[in-house]
């Protein structure tokens, strides 16, 4: 079998799930081609992948705002007709249900065509100048909750992802390859 693995990483947290794919799928015997999505390069990275040939195109994605990036929409608007894995990484998160509403907003991307395998996802850390930005919060709004709860999300990403992470999606993936 042969997989492309697509991804978009800002931070190195979605570059870190799909290694973590690539060794996967390749200890399971499967040829894989893995791919960076630049800015602008949608094209690029699906020859790069050699996405048309492949059995399955995995592509993984950092959470912008709600979905994916302008870049990856681009990558997955090319894939009619092909079995597709979405996996991304979020700063904020950890509960399945909000992971589940970003995967289906993605997915809505594909076109009509393309075969959705399932998805996974995981919290990433963010850099520094977040954190910066929400003690500037907190010290103007003492004491707001919210702020604070902003702050703590902050720093429980920054152990994310992690080797339990990485496993979990590796093992949707493979389940979903039927693998």
């Amino acid at each position: 079998m042969q997989y492309a693995i697509l991804y978009n990483s800002a931070s190195g947290n979605t570059q870190l799930v799909a290694e973590a794919l690539e060794r996967a799928l390749t200890n399971e015997g499967a040829e894989v081609a893995l791919a960076k999505i630049a800015h602008g390069g949608a094209a690029e990275a699906l020859v790069a992948s050699n996405a048309a040939t492949a059995d399955a195109v995995l592509v993984g994605f950092w959470c912008d705002k709600g979905s994916c990036t302008q870049d990856v929409a681009d990558v997955l608007a090319q894939l009619g007709g092909k079995r597709v894995f979405l996996f991304g990484t979020a700063g904020f998160g950890g509960a399945p249900e909000y992971f589940e509403r970003i995967l289906a907003g993605v997915r809505e991307k594909l076109p009509e065509d393309a075969e959705y395998l399932g998805g996974a996802m995981c919290q990433g850390k963010m850099g520094a100048g977040i954190r910066h930005r929400y003690e500037g919060m907190l010290a103007e709004h003492p004491g707001d909750e919210r702020i604070q709860a902003m702050i703590d999300n902050f720093d429980a990403a920054l152990a994310h992802p992690n080797d339990d992470d990485l496993s979990r999606i590796a093992d949707a993936a493979k389940a979903a390859l039927g693998l």
